[in-house]
């Protein structure tokens, strides 16, 4: 089975000494991993590490802090840990103790994770800042909060805490938004599993299947190469379409009905985030074709304006120009182009943004503006381009015809040095292209 590289110690390393550079010889940084959460009674959620952690360590397990402290002759890469305990590893599974850590994944020093109340404090001593995330752990606030009033408390016996709390997600976040070559060839085999799975779920597609039904061809392609859903699918039949985070998956397919599929996979920590829209039976209406159409020209309209030296903001401006005209051309809208646009007249069939960042989360951080300008595209950089066209049956004023067809056509493109890459490609979206595969079925 292909399997693609994973990110190599020596790049996490790069990133801690990137960090350390950025943060100051006289900080700390301490950035804890996910906690495990319950889903009910005593079933666990399957764990997932916490994006900024593992960018940063590649250490998959529960019950860990990193902590980072430039400058440090001793070690300026720590990490706590579960010990290794034979008992729960015979239930839980294997850990890697302190020893597992230094070895393994690159710390400079490592202790149990039952010894940080003691350790920590003296590692904040003499640092004027500590880094850390407020607020995305609560129940991890409190305690890095009592350690800097431990040394506060101490300050008459000559012990000097850190003056101030920086928020580490604001240099952190702006890191992960370029993209590495190592994390690229993930997000590439990502949108490959993800696009065969789009395939798979063209050709299993019939009237009179179940939407949970389209959903399981899915999943089951993400599970053999070893993926996991990066979200709850969308698989929306008719009406359903035209729900834009519809969740139940558990309607019947009709004859006639357009099904919308938004699903992404997530392999290796890193997502991608894939929408087709297609025949329930393999052939578009002249109308869902004509809607169709349009989408699909904002599409590639918007992917023509992803390049460094753009603005995050051209692909939206293209695909709004593309999705205002087609209204307008199916009489949908009235008026003039340039008007309708300033107006907004179009969010009335197309309310959401045309795109998002994408990495290890499938909205993945980083700002869209820097001060009050919209950010300008760099190479690495890796978004979403998925414009659409939702017309309900409630919108007053629609021709019947054109009632419940919702369409949307999302792909993952990278910022490359002279243009763009689409990760997605291998997923056909012309409509003739989709209706001879589903044909071939």
């Amino acid at each position: 089975m292909r399997r693609v590289r994973s990110i190599p110690k020596e790049e996490f390393a790069r990133r801690r000494r990137q960090l350390m550079r950025l943060m100051g010889r006289d900080a700390i940084a301490i950035v804890p991993a996910a906690p495990i959460r319950h889903r009910n009674g005593d079933v666990e959620y399957p764990y997932r590490q916490d994006s900024d952690f593992f960018y940063l360590t590649g250490f998959p397990e529960p019950e860990a802090v990193a902590v980072l402290v430039p400058g440090r002759e001793q070690a300026e890469y720590v990490l706590f840990v579960r010990e290794r305990d034979p008992a729960r590893e015979t239930w839980d599974g294997k850990r890697a103790g302190p020893e597992g850590a230094t070895r393994d994944y690159g710390a400079d020093d490592a202790f149990p994770i039952t010894d940080i109340d003691e350790i920590l404090p003296g590692l904040m001593e003499n640092r004027t800042a500590v880094y850390y995330a407020m607020g995305v752990h609560p129940e991890f606030d409190q305690r890095v909060v009592g350690w800097v009033n431990q040394l506060r408390a101490q300050a008459k016996h000559g012990r000097h805490p850190p003056h101030e709390f920086v928020a580490l997600d604001h240099i952190l976040h702006d890191m992960r938004l370029y993209k590495s070559r190592a994390e690229l060839a993930l997000m590439r085999e990502a949108a490959r599993i993800a696009a065969q799975a789009h395939i798979r779920a063209m050709r299993f597609c019939r009237p009179g299947v179940h939407e949970y039904e389209v959903m399981a061809e899915l999943v089951h392609e993400f599970r053999r190469h070893n993926a996991d859903p990066a979200y709850h699918p969308i698989v929306g039949g008719g009406a359903n379409a035209c729900i834009l985070h519809y969740r139940e998956n558990d309607q019947v397919l009709r004859d006639g009905d357009l099904l919308l599929i938004d699903a992404g996979c997530e392999y290796q920590c890193y997502a991608s985030d894939i929408t087709r829209t297609f025949p329930v039976n393999g052939r578009f209406t002249p109308e869902q074709r004509a809607v169709y159409e349009i989408v699909l020209e904002a599409n590639l309209a918007a992917i023509a304006k992803v390049k460094p030296g753009n603005h995050w903001n051209e692909p939206h401006d293209a695909a709004v120009r593309v999705i205002t005209q087609g209204l307008v051309k199916l009489g949908l809208l009235k008026g003039r182009v340039s008007a309708l646009e300033r107006e907004g007249a179009y969010r009335r069939f197309f309310m959401h943004r045309t795109g998002h960042w994408l990495g290890m989360d499938v909205h993945d951080v980083g700002d869209y503006k820097v001060g009050d300008e919209w950010r300008v595209l760099e190479p690495g950089m890796v978004l979403t381009i998925e414009p659409g066209i939702y017309i309900p049956a409630h919108l007053r004023g629609v021709p019947r015809r054109f009632r419940n067809i919702g369409i949307r056509i999302e792909d993952d493109v990278v910022v490359t040095r002279d243009g763009a890459e689409v990760l997605t490609s291998d997923v056909p979206k012309d409509p003739d292209e989709i209706e001879a595969l589903m044909a071939a079925a």
